[in-house]
């Protein structure tokens, strides 16, 4: 049935469609992206199709690609059961410029979605109601999925947000701000006070340097 999905978008939408394939089940479509919108509308809304579901939305960095980036929806048919993944290639290779439309009138699940991808890779929403970071804090710096993203890089320290009515702990140790994977402690191999003869491993602070 997705391929007759895409055959579906094709017959409206011949101009809109860049490539499609379909293969063990992977049904495909690539738009033009400033059809984007426009095509999930009919694919939402046509009874043939009736795409009332979107399972999931995110993006892909092609570093060596022009457009760069694929912004990638996964639609389900609930009343159907047929599903479709639908892409839009943007953005240049410096990553700049990278913005597509919002797919929040559409489906509500594309809220927190497009936040993340817009977070991860610097997806730029149009018409988002709310587009700012989700998994990371404002002040973070860059895009962490971006293929060119430093893995050595630093964050930078922010002060404590003390917020009226949110219940947080309070930040401590050195590591605060630091990026992913950096080690602020050391385990050293000590034997049991108990006179088993067994090896234990303590994780020793830096207070304890």
């Amino acid at each position: 049935m997705s391929k007759a999905l895409i055959e579906l978008v094709k017959k409206n939408f011949p101009d809109a469609v860049l490539e499609s394939h379909s293969q063990l089940g992977d049904d495909t479509v690539v738009l033009a992206p400033g059809r984007w919108k426009e095509v999930c509308r009919f694919l939402k809304d046509n009874q043939q199709s009736d795409m009332s579901m979107l399972t999931d939305l995110t993006g892909v960095d092609y570093p060596d690609r022009d457009p760069r980036f694929e912004v990638v929806a996964h639609l389900y048919s609930l009343s159907r059961g047929h599903r479709l993944r639908v892409k839009a290639r943007v953005g240049d290779r410096e990553g700049e410029t990278v913005e597509i439309d919002t797919l929040t009138e559409l489906w509500a699940s594309a809220n927190w979605m497009e936040r993340e991808c817009f977070d991860m890779l610097g997806v730029k929403f149009l018409g988002h109601p709310d587009l700012r970071r989700i998994l990371t804090y404002p002040e973070f710096e860059g895009h962490p999925l971006r293929k060119d993203y430093p893995a050595e890089k630093i964050q930078p320290l922010v002060q404590y947000r003390d917020e009226p009515n949110i219940d947080k702990v309070a930040p401590f140790g050195v590591d605060e701000g630091m990026s992913f994977g950096r080690q602020t402690h050391k385990v050293g191999i000590y034997t049991d006070a108990d006179g088993d003869g067994g090896a234990r491993r303590k994780i020793i602070s830096p207070a304890d340097n």
